[in-house]
């Protein structure tokens, strides 16, 4: 009998070290052993630091590409929306020269702002014959999948969901009155309406505090500044280590998301996997995340409304036992469905689906 030769892959994305959900993601898979299954080699596209610095790692990028598209069958690209959009878009253009088969892995939460608000027409005609290059279309949600069928033939979409490394330590602790955030520190990821709810849950909750675990991003507008102004009831770690981040979900008792949009973000996955109690805004992925029966493993919020997410956070920081509840359903529903194993094992499949051998 013939032997199978090993599908070959080039994936594509921002530099494993960087702060984000896609190199979260793609750590992940290294540590389920996906190079283990196929031959994959990365390239980081991108790297955090100065436009110089990012634009010079492009270009590096861009050259190593071109250097071993030639002995890769496959070239799996994971993309977000805005500048990540535009210089992808020239890796698969390339690869779709070159004849590669394409699957494009879409992370960003605010594709459908960029697409249609950010986009010119003429843009956004370009940007859909690229994204139509690809043999496989990988999405995070349902709701996403419905979105990109208006760009993307639908025959080519399929979702996957994210992946997480799940946790052996289990929670056992919920009398904290500490809340979590891990995230970029922006007025998108609902930081803004954040810091307006604390004064009003220290009046309820004396020995509450927020910690905000993450880099403030440039023209914040202010945020930094009130929360500075906070600093005794907010606390501002700076970004965290894993071995830090496995410490907070321990140390905390609630977790919370009050994000404007998203895809489908690893840091609540991770969260709930450690057996927190959560509270997120029902945007993007995050509602399939927690299920049909959402109030079974946490609060699900209206985005952009600090009175409600005030009210809520009261809620559950009165109830101990009812933040034990969610917690641990919500652990064991990640066990269930979101298996970085699992999610490897799928993505493989698709390899086999469109590679060449």
């Amino acid at each position: 009998m013939k032997e199978q030769k090993q599908l070959k892959v080039l994936m594509i994305g921002p530099d494993r070290s960087v702060h984000g959900g896609i190199s979260a993601v793609v750590n992940n898979y290294y540590v389920a052993g996906l190079n283990r299954k196929i031959k994959l080699k990365y390239i980081a596209t991108m790297v955090d630091g100065s436009k110089i610095r990012k634009l010079v790692q492009a270009m590096i990028a861009y050259f190593m590409f071109l250097f071993k598209l030639p002995f890769y069958h496959i070239v799996h690209v994971n993309m977000a929306a805005d500048a990540s959009c535009y210089r992808k878009k020239i890796f698969i253009d390339t690869a779709w020269s070159f004849g590669k088969k394409i699957l494009i892995h879409e992370h960003g939460g605010d594709f459908e702002g960029f697409y249609y608000g950010r986009c010119s027409e003429k843009q956004r005609l370009k940007i859909k014959r690229t994204l139509n290059r690809a043999e496989i279309f990988l999405v995070l949600s349902e709701s996403w999948k419905s979105f990109f069928s208006e760009i993307v033939d639908k025959d080519k979409i399929h979702v996957l969901q994210n992946g997480i490394v799940i946790p052996g330590k289990e929670k056992t602790d919920y009398s904290s009155h500490k809340i979590l955030f891990l995230g970029r520190l922006c007025k998108e990821k609902g930081i803004g309406e954040l810091l307006e709810a604390v004064p009003v849950i220290q009046k309820q909750i004396c020995d509450f505090k927020l910690v905000l675990g993450g880099v403030w991003e440039k023209g914040n507008e202010g945020l930094q500044e009130k929360a500075e102004k906070l600093s005794e009831l907010v606390l501002c770690p700076g970004w965290i280590s894993v071995k830090e981040r496995e410490e907070m979900f321990q140390e905390c008792s609630i977790f919370v998301l009050p994000t404007w949009f998203e895809g489908q973000p690893i840091s609540l996955l991770e969260a709930m996997a450690a057996g927190m109690c959560v509270a997120a805004s029902a945007v993007g992925g995050i509602p399939q995340i927690m299920g049909d029966e959402s109030d079974a493993t946490g609060i699900l919020l209206p985005p952009k409304d600090a009175n409600t997410l005030a009210d809520e956070l009261i809620k559950l920081l009165k109830d101990e036992e009812q933040r034990r509840k969610m917690g641990q359903n919500a652990r064991d529903r990640i066990i269930s469905n979101y298996d970085v194993n699992r999610n490897v094992e799928a993505l493989v499949g698709f390899y086999k689906e469109i590679g060449e051998y």
